[in-house]
Formats: structure tokens, sequence, C-alpha cells
């Protein structure tokens, strides 16, 4: 006796968003993380937000976690895997030229309270690690290894490790030890006496 041949199912088509519209829902995200904060922004209030269906959105994203890493990521005003001037003060500085002051305190903020959110919500911090963080730490990687190959910096620096961090941290402590959110002027200030001194430049 034959048997029938067994077919897969159908896979689930996957409708394409264009560009612009993904910017728009990426902007609306972003809008109702400041309004709302994380705990309280929900596929629900996008969807109302953008005039978007819950389905189109989970076809897209696989949840709240996954779309807000996304968003962010996407709203960054720079990545460092693109900068390559030739120098790592200059890639820093370039780095710096293209951030703004009111867009940095937002944004600085923002990573406050999501800071708080991950200790609740493992799966955000799986995301923001996955799409957000970790693509930076390669480009900021990669950066770093053209500068000990320039000869810039010894490859035994102990600083090298620690770059990420010092970073980050400049910029979340600066509102609590100054009172202010750190802007551009701070940051270059930041890069040359403390961040290029430790890496020997």
């Amino acid at each position: 006796m034959t048997g029938h041949p067994t077919t897969a199912p159908p896979r689930a088509r996957r409708s394409r968003i264009g560009p612009e519209r993904e910017a728009e829902l990426y902007a609306a995200v972003m809008d109702l993380l400041r309004e709302v904060g994380y705990d309280a922004l929900t596929m629900e209030a996008v969807a109302t937000r953008t005039r978007c269906s819950k389905a189109t959105l989970y076809r897209q994203w696989a949840g709240k976690p996954e779309l807000v890493a996304t968003a962010l990521r996407h709203q960054k005003p720079v990545t460092l895997d693109r900068i390559d001037t030739g120098s790592l003060r200059g890639d820093f500085n370039c780095l710096v030229d293209q951030l703004d002051d009111h867009r940095m305190a937002e944004d600085t903020a923002l990573l406050r309270g999501l800071a708080h959110a991950v200790h609740t919500h493992p799966d955000l911090l799986d995301a923001l690690r996955r799409l957000l963080v970790d693509p930076e730490l390669t480009g900021l990687g990669a950066l770093l290894a053209r500068a000990v190959e320039r000869g810039e910096v010894h490859p035994d620096t102990p600083a090298l490790a620690f770059v990420s961090h010092l970073m980050l941290g400049a910029l979340i402590t600066h509102p609590l030890i100054e009172g202010t959110p750190a802007d551009a002027a701070f940051l270059r200030r930041y890069i040359d006496s403390a961040l290029l001194p430790a890496l020997g430049v």
C-alpha cells in the first residue's frame, strides 16, 4: 500500500514594511518609551499610535523587547563600525561630532530607565544585548583593534578591556555628579583627559 506523500505546511508570509513606515514605527516606540516608560509601553499602544494592526507588529517583531531594542538601534545617531579616520583620537572626535546635546540628554535618561527595567525583564536584557549592545561592542572592538595595529595603543594596555565601561559610565554618572546631562564638550574633555591617557595615547 502506497501512502500519500506528506507535504510541509505552508510557511506564514512575513509581510514587508517599507523603510519609511518602519521609521515611523520606531519613532513612535521611542516617543512612547519617553512618555510612559518600558513597563507601561504595550504593543497595543504602538499599534494605536501608528494606526497599525498588532498582527502586523507581531509578524515583524517577536514581541515588545525585540521591537524596543530594534527601535533603539535604528534611532542611534551614529554606529561605531562606520568610523575610521585613521587615528584613535580622530575616531573618538568623529563620534562626538555626530552627537547632539539635546538628543544625548534624552537618550541618557532613557538608558537609565531601561537599566532599571532589565532587572525585572530578562527578555528585554537579552534583546538589548543581541540587537544593540553586542553590535556596538563589535564596532568598538574593531576601532580599538585598528589603533593597536597602527601602533597607537600597546596590545597589553589594561584599559583596553574597559573602554566601553568608561564611556558608558561617564554618560550615566555625569548627571549624578554634576546635576546636568553630559554634553559633547564634556565628552571631549573626558576623552582627552581620561580615556586616551588610560590607553597610553
